[in-house]
């Protein structure tokens, strides 16, 4: 916990003045505070010697003084600290945010979405609740609790004896409630985070859970990790409570005590009555802040996993940077050739007896060459790709753009010179112009970007977005599910395309379109994509109509390249390859076929109802 907290300090350093003020103002207040009963005793012991109206009087200006100073140190407390603790929040949230984007796409892999939201969210909202206010109050109410302690011990060493008895079970409790609380508040925040996950997951396959009515399945799942947080909760509130009855408890006994003592000190004149009366008033003002500790250290605990947790994520390595001095490739000369030299690539957590995903694949694409990738499914197609921009890094051999690995590249670079669509459509909720131009030149005048984004549509067949209630301009759903899964498909190759890059990845991005559709979009593909060199992966066999060459890819090689006729001429795997393809062609075109049929018929059914 300290090294957490000492870290945490030097996270805070811009505002440890503002910091350091509502702490101090924090421990004025207490002890302005504790100087009321010493009042207090004072005016009882005048009473009795001179009772007068003057001595209540002043008496009392005096403590309405002192609780007027303790009010506006409160204000100043809150005034240094609540503000500069929500920029301190805002920089650790944006910091989380830019470490999660920049790192690569092997650490999201193994990363759920949940527990990444749960560590942005709420976590670093947790921090931010201690800092302004935890941190601060642990400090003062300890500062409290010492100078209460000698203020006792000048009015009663005796009594202030019996109270300090009931604090030594009081810090045993407090150790062990730390100790339990800290391991039931991470297993909590775990949960949650877990939690968030199977929500995130539930929503985006709502539509696979309502198709195969699994809806009543994953609410059972749901309410299992629902039941089991459940649980938790209720044995951190139960630690909680436990702490707070011994809190409460043992401070009450400690007065009862007292004050049969005190009554009996007083009747022997040991002490004045000002001093009992002093004491108890003293006493109280210090257990309000005895009992805030339990609550003081739960939260501090809770502050601890919480930034464990955001640290764990902090910590990670990005294994997917610029190198320190790169190797730049002048703007607008790129000429797009790109070359694998016995690739190999196999994933992090992969056990060793298996063989790398990609194991030394070795190919040359030429400059505006559109090359096909081919090859039954798992046998690293999709992987290879992702491989040129450095989504994932190559664990041996390399990969060259002209000549360049790259590695050696400064990152934006590299994926300014390439783009990809992936077969499964990823969208933003945002406008379609914002989603298609995402990748586009920044530096574009309005005009220019106008037409580069009616180029993209066209090209990619997507012109479907001008119907739209809001034509390019409708800000579509949550990942685009408010469009069809074509819609989506073309969409993405229209961002692809918009991004005007020397290399074009695209990883089956037609998988979702009909025969004809593609055609479309095949054909217009030749003209727009002349002098792009463009690999893309190719499941169809109408895709491969696309490529100038093909590639074919086994078991994380390539085996044989060349054209289409070529390779069907001297490769019997290839054949397969094709022969397999085209049935799976079919059987897509008969669904399309029986679809259209059901669905004509559905409307022949309706006109002959009405």
């Amino acid at each position: 916990m300290i090294a957490t907290m000492a870290r945490l300090w030097q996270t805070v350093r811009p505002i440890r003045l503002r910091l350091l003020l509502g702490l101090l103002s924090a421990l004025i207040a207490s002890i302005v505070a504790l100087l009321i009963p010493q009042v207090l005793g004072a005016v009882v012991d005048q009473l009795d010697a001179t009772p007068t109206a003057a001595v209540v009087w002043t008496g009392g200006a005096v403590a309405i003084g002192l609780g007027l100073v303790e009010a506006s140190l409160i204000y100043l407390r809150r005034v240094f600290a609540v503000s500069p603790a929500t920029l301190i929040e805002k920089g650790i949230r944006v910091d989380f945010y830019r470490k999660v984007q920049h790192m690569p796409v092997a650490f999201h892999d193994a990363w759920g979405s949940g527990q990444l939201l749960s560590r942005m969210m709420s976590d670093i909202s947790t921090v931010r609740r201690w800092i302004a206010f935890g941190l601060i109050m642990l400090v003062a109410n300890s500062v409290t609790i010492v100078v209460g302690l000698a203020f006792l011990f000048s009015e009663s060493v005796i009594l202030a004896l019996i109270f300090i008895a009931a604090a030594v079970p009081v810090s045993i409790i407090a150790y062990r409630f730390s100790v339990r609380f800290h391991t039931l508040s991470r297993l909590s925040q775990d949960q949650n985070g877990d939690l968030a996950t199977t929500i995130e997951q539930s929503v985006q396959g709502i539509r696979v859970l309502k198709a195969f009515g699994r809806g009543p399945t994953a609410l059972e799942g749901f309410a299992e990790q629902a039941d089991e947080l459940r649980r938790t909760e209720v044995r951190k509130a139960t630690a909680m409570a436990r702490f707070d009855m011994f809190m409460f408890m043992l401070p009450e006994l400690a007065l009862g005590v007292a004050l049969f003592t005190g009554i009996h000190l007083t009747a022997r004149g040991s002490i004045t009555p000002g001093d009992l009366a002093a004491y108890f008033a003293t006493a109280v003002l210090v257990i309000g802040p005895v009992r805030m500790l339990g609550n003081l250290l739960g939260q501090a605990v809770n502050t601890t996993t919480a930034l464990n947790r955001h640290y764990e994520v902090m910590d990670e390595v990005n294994t997917i940077t610029s190198p320190e001095q790169p190797v730049a490739i002048p703007a607008g000369q790129a000429r797009g050739i790109v070359r694998l030299e016995d690739v190999h690539y196999r994933y992090p957590d992969a056990p060793d007896h298996m063989d790398d995903v990609i194991d030394g694949a070795t190919l040359e694409i030429r400059p505006g060459e559109t090359m096909a990738l081919v090859g039954v499914t798992g046998s690293g197609k999709s992987t290879l790709l992702q491989l040129v921009p450095r989504l994932y890094d190559v664990t041996g051999g390399r990969v060259t753009i002209d000549d360049v690995d790259v590695r050696d590249m400064d990152l934006e670079t590299l994926r300014s010179l390439t783009a990809v669509a992936f077969e499964d459509a990823t969208l933003f909720s945002d406008s379609v112009r914002s989603n298609v131009l995402i990748g586009a030149d920044q530096s574009l005048s309005e005009a220019e970007a106008e037409e580069l984004l009616e180029l993209a549509l066209e090209t990619a067949d997507a012109t479907f977005v001008h119907n739209l209630p809001e034509g390019v301009d409708t800000r579509i759903g949550e990942e685009g599910m408010s469009l069809s899964g074509g819609q989506r498909q073309r969409l993405a190759l229209a961002r692809a395309i918009a991004a005007q890059p020397a290399v074009l990845l695209l990883d089956d991005p037609l998988s979702a379109l009909d025969t004809k559709t593609e055609e479309r979009v095949t054909e217009r593909l030749r003209e727009v994509l002349q002098g792009t060199t463009t690999l893309i992966v190719a499941h169809r066999t109408s895709t491969v109509a696309l490529a100038d060459r093909v590639a074919l890819m086994d078991d994380g090689r390539i085996t044989e390249v060349g054209t289409h006729a070529e390779l069907m001429r001297r490769s019997s795997q290839y054949r397969y390859v094709i022969a397999h393809q085209a049935e799976e062609a079919r059987r897509d075109q008969d669904i399309e076929t029986l679809t259209g049929e059901l669905d004509l018929r559905a409307v022949q059914t309706g006109e002959e109802t009405r």
